[in-house]
């Protein structure tokens, strides 16, 4: 993470780093996540319903992310905006449910067990580091969520309208709120780098499961 260090110097603020950590290292920035394979090709639909209950592996349970940080954050204003994101993410979860119902059972793919066996190690991992009792780090995860879940919104908005399906508002905060929010608990120095290293950690992990959906997809064309 050498350039959020180059940046922090130059005077960039929490949100704008934890923003770009997003950018850099999150689902967006896979090359998976925008590909035809996964919104136009012939077997799109399939990738889709594989994206779809894989997203619901890693966040469809309760507690989650979001919740976990609420237990370990203690600025204000995070405490009241992780309040209100932990009742967005009923119904996050809720939608989840639905799209997945709505499309199908996951596609048989080979090697179906692994890839069960490195999603659950993906949850651990973020169950893990959004209940770290480092001050900071858990938010920073949560936040890191909040941000990288507007583009996976999007992916699972075009699938919902291709399976008729009404998508409810989604309510975790705007991009505005959560700068405002990493930029005021990210104050003191040490709070600032654990937020980061936990967005880091997240979206290294978000990355690693459009990895995981990318291999199987391989797998299911080579098979």
């Amino acid at each position: 993470m050498a350039s959020v260090s180059v940046e922090k110097a130059n005077g960039a603020r929490t949100g704008a780093l934890l923003f770009a950590c997003v950018a850099e290292h999150g689902s967006a920035a896979h090359p998976y996540f925008a590909s035809e394979a996964l919104l136009s090709g012939p077997d799109s639909a399939r990738n889709l319903a594989d994206a779809i209950h894989f997203l619901c592996a890693l966040h469809g349970r309760l507690p989650g992310v979001v919740e976990f940080a609420a237990l370990r954050s203690i600025e204000p204003a995070a405490r009241a905006w992780l309040a209100e994101a932990g009742e967005a993410m009923a119904v996050e979860r809720h939608y989840l449910t639905r799209l997945a119902v709505a499309a199908g059972p996951a596609p048989g793919t080979p090697g179906g067990a692994t890839s069960e066996t490195a999603v659950i190690g993906q949850r651990n991992a973020l169950s893990t580091l959004s209940q770290s009792d480092r001050r900071g780090c858990a938010l920073g995860a949560a936040i890191a969520f909040a941000a990288d879940w507007t583009p996976i919104r999007g992916l699972l908005d075009k699938t919902a309208r291709r399976l008729g399906l009404d998508a409810p508002a989604q309510e975790l905060g705007t991009p505005e709120a959560l700068l405002v929010i990493a930029d005021d608990a990210g104050e003191p120095p040490a709070v600032s780098r654990a937020m980061l290293f936990g967005a880091q950690q997240f979206a290294l992990q978000h990355r690693g499961l459009w990895d995981l959906l990318e291999a199987r997809q391989q797998a299911r064309r080579d098979g």
